[in-house]
C-alpha cells in the first residue's frame, strides 16, 4: 500500500487477520525505529499477536525511510505525516478501534500523535527514554511522551538497553525482558505474548466507551 504525505511517499504491508477469515475487529499500525524498516523482530512479533487477536495489522516505512534518509529530521514533519496515514487507513477501514504503536523512535510518533489520531491505545517497542549515556539528566528524558499519549500504553523494553527503561508510573503497563538490549532481536515470544495478554483490555475499553 503506498500513501501521499506532505513529507513524501510512505509505503506500508497490510495483512488481514489470522484465523477462518472473519472481518476485522480493530486497527493496528506499527512503525520503525529511526534508521530501520519494518521487518525487526519486534514489530513482526507485535503484528503477529494482533492479528491473531483479530486486528488488519498494518506495518508503516515512513517518507524518510522511502526516500533513503537514516534520521526522521522534524518530528512536527514527522508526526504530521503520521497523521495522514493513519488519516487513510481509518477511512478504510471505518469504525474499527485503533492501536498504534512502533519500536523507538517510531514508538515515540505513536504516543505522540495518540490523542490526534483518535488511538484506543499505544504499543511502545524499545521506548528510548533518553540518549544513550544521559539517563541521569532530566532535560534528556523523553518520559513526558509517554504521558502525552493520554491512552494506556504498553512499554516492552529490555533491561540492558542503552537508552534505559522507563518508569511504571509512566505507562499503563510495563513489560522488561531480562537480558534483551535496544534490539530486542531475541525476544519475539515475550513480545507477542505481553502484546496478547494486553490488547482484551485496552480494545474492551474502546468498546464499552
Amino acid at each position: 500500500m503506498e500513501f501521499s504525505t506532505s513529507a513524501g511517499p510512505a509505503t506500508a504491508v497490510v495483512e488481514p487477520p489470522a484465523g477462518d477469515g472473519a472481518g476485522p475487529e480493530f486497527l493496528l499500525v506499527l512503525t520503525h525505529g529511526a534508521g530501520g524498516g519494518t521487518e525487526t523482530p519486534d514489530l513482526l512479533a507485535a503484528s503477529r499477536a494482533g492479528r491473531e487477536a483479530g486486528a488488519v495489522a498494518v506495518r508503516v516505512l515512513q517518507p524518510y525511510r522511502v526516500r533513503g534518509a537514516r534520521a526522521p529530521g522534524s518530528a512536527l514533519k514527522q508526526d504530521a505525516a503520521w497523521l495522514e496515514i493513519v488519516a487513510v487507513l481509518r477511512a478504510a477501514y471505518p469504525g474499527l478501534p485503533l492501536i498504534q504503536g512502533g519500536r523507538s523512535n517510531g514508538a515515540r510518533v505513536a504516543c505522540r500523535t495518540a490523542g490526534a489520531a483518535g488511538a484506543a491505545g499505544v504499543i511502545a517497542l524499545a521506548f528510548p527514554l533518553h540518549p544513550p549515556g544521559r539517563g541521569g539528566s532530566a532535560e534528556h528524558s523523553r518520559a513526558d511522551e509517554l504521558r502525552s499519549a493520554g491512552v494506556p500504553v504498553l512499554v516492552i523494553n529490555g533491561d540492558r538497553d542503552p537508552f534505559g527503561v522507563p518508569d511504571r508510573a509512566d505507562a499503563d503497563t510495563l513489560v522488561v525482558l531480562p537480558g534483551q538490549t535496544h534490539a530486542l532481536s531475541g525476544s519475539r515470544q515475550a513480545v507477542a505474548g505481553a502484546v496478547a495478554s494486553w490488547l482484551p483490555s485496552v480494545l474492551g475499553r474502546a468498546v464499552s466507551g
